[in-house]
């Protein structure tokens, strides 16, 4: 009986035994270790075969492939469902300068662009579950792919991106740090439920050097990116039919030569149900600039004109410093086709924006602005606790600057120069709702702080602004209606408090305190 019972426990031992060693087996493999595949990180050895080889193999068991220290250079690597890319604080994943090393891809989503936007460092297609983490660095060298021309599309071509995503989901980006794109940084095209959280940018090798761009997209959240690019920052496009929505952007630090944060310029599919919140945009530490303007061209930027739809649009807690237009609101019809076999669109919608408790100090000389067309108005926009500081520089002339439409025109902070307000111009707008909007100067200003041209149904409460005793008036109502301002506190000088032509009608003002101004 005893020896039984001793064979009985041996064979339960070498059981256990065999099932925890095959467990181990099992989890170990899990793990794939790029240099187990040959990889050198000599910053020299061209490791594509063999990281992609330590993919492919992670791809069947699901698992992490492993960076350890070491520069790592490499061509294209297509990255497969159920595999997470590990990079360790001192390991780089180095983009090869040679463009022979980048195979044209297609995303499999017709979208603005696939004409010339064919290549990657880290491309991933159709795939889920997928994952980049660690705190090791991704550098594509992007200075080094030289533009030989300006022509369009050719100046384009053959400048990869760095992080290239189309039609996956349960997609993970989370504390690398991403360095020196050809192109944009990172596109994701037509993805669902996509996390990128904790990581650094740095954008300022090349033309097009975009931060973010989340493209046809939705479920996304976007949080704890500290990020800087010479063109936009986080920036949300529909370069196809696929709308952008369900989007949440939050406790960023971001700078940009161009446009901090952006929506547009393609709005094809257009954009729904955005949150964007507890975000610092402040000047690039590379004064250098490729495009846009040192200190920022825009802070926020709402554009739709390529048709489509923008709406439920929710932007708050957010202080800027620096950009030249702190807010600027856009609906145009440049009417530009997604693909060359796609309807011309029709103009696009603009509806239920809401921007709340914003500061922005050093902000150009610009003026912030919210335009439409005249065919297509833009509807219900609510600014509340919003604060203003520009560095003035207006003379009393400038309130005659007449304002073109520019209704086809690439949008622009920028796009109409100098406007006759110093804070800000609205035209074309059905629906605006102004409350504790405060607006400063630095220096001299003598434009008007506030101007509306065609804008009907709108409301001021706890107007705040400084103006000037050579400005006309605190606001210009041009062919305006419906109107009421109320609750104003205002100690300086100025001609009038409200100038309005004949065709603004039924405006009432109401509580209103003005003891420098002595015609209301």
């Amino acid at each position: 009986m005893r020896l039984r019972f001793s064979f009985k426990r041996i064979a339960k031992h070498r059981l256990f035994a065999a099932l925890f060693t095959c467990f181990t087996c099992v989890a170990h493999a899990q793990v794939y270790d790029v240099t187990a595949f040959g990889a050198k990180g000599d910053g020299m050895t061209d490791n594509t075969t063999s990281i992609q080889q330590a993919i492919d193999q992670c791809a069947v068991t699901g698992g992490k492939v492993y960076f350890p220290s070491g520069i790592f250079l490499s061509g294209t690597l297509y990255l497969k469902s159920h595999v997470t890319l590990h990079l360790t604080e001192k390991a780089t994943l180095l983009g090869q300068t040679d463009v022979s090393k980048y195979p044209h891809l297609s995303s499999g989503i017709p979208f603005f662009g696939e004409e010339w936007a064919k290549q990657a460092l880290i491309f991933c297609k159709n795939a889920e579950y997928v994952s980049i983490e660690g705190n090791g660095t991704i550098d594509g060298q992007g200075a080094s792919f030289v533009i030989k021309t300006n022509k369009k599309p050719e100046r384009y071509k053959n400048r990869p991106y760095l992080l290239w995503f189309a039609g996956s989901k349960n997609i993970t980006i989370k504390g690398v740090h991403l360095r020196n794109s050809a192109f944009w940084m990172q596109h994701y095209l037509g993805c669902e439920n996509l996390l990128i959280d904790g990581i650094s940018i740095w954008n300022h090798s090349n033309k097009n050097n975009d931060m973010i761009d989340i493209d046809g997209c939705k479920n996304v959240i976007v949080s704890n990116v500290n990020g800087e690019s010479d063109d936009d920052g986080v920036t949300l496009k529909s370069t196809s039919r696929l709308i952008t929505e369900n989007v949440s952007i939050t406790n960023c630090v971001l700078s940009s030569h161009c446009n901090a944060i952006k929506m547009g310029t393609e709005s094809t599919g257009g954009f729904r149900n955005i949150t964007i919140s507890n975000c610092v945009i402040k000047p690039s530490s590379q004064l250098a600039t490729i495009y846009g303007l040192p200190a920022g061209t825009s802070g926020i930027s709402l554009e739709v004109v390529d048709g489509g739809i923008m709406e439920n649009v929710a932007i708050s807690n957010i202080a800027m410093d620096g950009p030249e237009v702190p807010l600027f609101i856009r609906l145009g019809n440049r009417a530009r086709k997604h693909t060359d076999t796609a309807a011309t669109p029709a103009p696009g919608i603009i509806r239920n924006i809401q921007l709340s408790n914003i500061t922005a100090i050093n902000a150009g000389i610009t003026s912030s602005s919210i335009t439409g067309v005249s065919y297509a108005q833009v509807k219900d926009v609510t600014l509340s606790n919003i604060a203003i500081t520009t560095k003035g520089g207006g003379t009393a002339k400038d309130m005659d600057i007449k304002v073109e439409e520019l209704e086809n025109e690439y949008p622009e902070a920028t796009m109409f120069g100098k406007l006759p307000s110093y804070g800000l111009y609205v035209r074309h707008v059905n629906g605006l709702h102004v409350s504790g909007i405060s607006l400063r100067y630095n220096g001299n200003e003598q434009r008007f702080p506030v101007v509306l041209s065609s804008v009907k149904q709108f409301s001021f409460s706890g107007l705040n602004v400084q103006s000037d005793k050579n400005t006309t008036a605190v606001i210009s109502l041009n062919n305006s209606s419906n109107g009421f301002i109320t609750n104003t506190i205002h100690h300086y000088p100025a001609k009038s408090f409200i100038r309005k032509d004949a065709q603004s009608v039924n405006i009432v003002t109401t509580n209103n305190y003005t003891p420098a101004i002595k015609t209301r």
